[in-house]
């Protein structure tokens, strides 16, 4: 079973450490995303992967307990907006690894206009200034789903809750009187 104590690693690194067009493509990815290290980027490909591998493995295997674990698998994705609502298993092995980025805690915040930038984002999370519903999420990669994505804002506790606050990002319809 192994030590509770130690983690198992969630990602695995790339087969070859110095190819160069992953290299890029991985810089372009961290900076646009805002990702802390490479580390992270992989745990996310890591979790693409293993979503590809399940689908192929249901669709290969026709068992009683492999449609179970298909639909569960199509409901999670679902709830993730990642696939369609009448989504075919086929279409998982469609999901980019932008699609799963753009699902990040992290990345809704920046977007939902929450944040400067994507590292102030980071920040606001890791520091305890965001809240989904009536929970603290201190995780940047959490994955955020369709019915909490609505739910996403700054905790009651934190300093951010007030509009004033001068690290908050103004609307639209206040940055012309300022």
């Amino acid at each position: 079973m192994g030590d509770p104590k130690k983690a198992r690693k969630k990602y695995s690194t790339p087969r070859h450490p110095w190819e160069k067009t992953r290299i890029d493509e991985e810089k372009v990815l961290q900076k646009e995303y805002g990702f802390k290290n490479k580390k992270e980027l992989w745990k996310v490909n890591s979790l693409l992967k293993n979503f590809f591998d399940r689908a192929k493995k249901y669709v290969a295997k026709e068992t009683p307990q492999t449609t179970k674990e298909k639909q569960q698998l199509v409901e999670k994705l679902k709830s993730f907006n990642l696939i369609k609502d009448d989504a075919a298993l086929d279409q998982i092995l469609s999901i980019q690894l932008r699609d799963l980025l753009e699902r990040r805690l992290q990345t809704l915040v920046f977007k939902k206009k929450l944040s400067h930038s994507m590292s102030q984002a980071r920040q606001f999370i890791v520091h305890g200034h965001i809240k989904i519903a009536e929970k603290t999420i201190t995780a940047p990669s959490y994955l955020v789903t369709l019915e909490e994505e609505n739910q996403i804002k700054f905790s009651e506790a934190s300093a951010l809750a007030n509009e004033d606050h001068p690290e908050r990002v103004l609307p639209e319809s206040k940055k012309g009187e300022a």
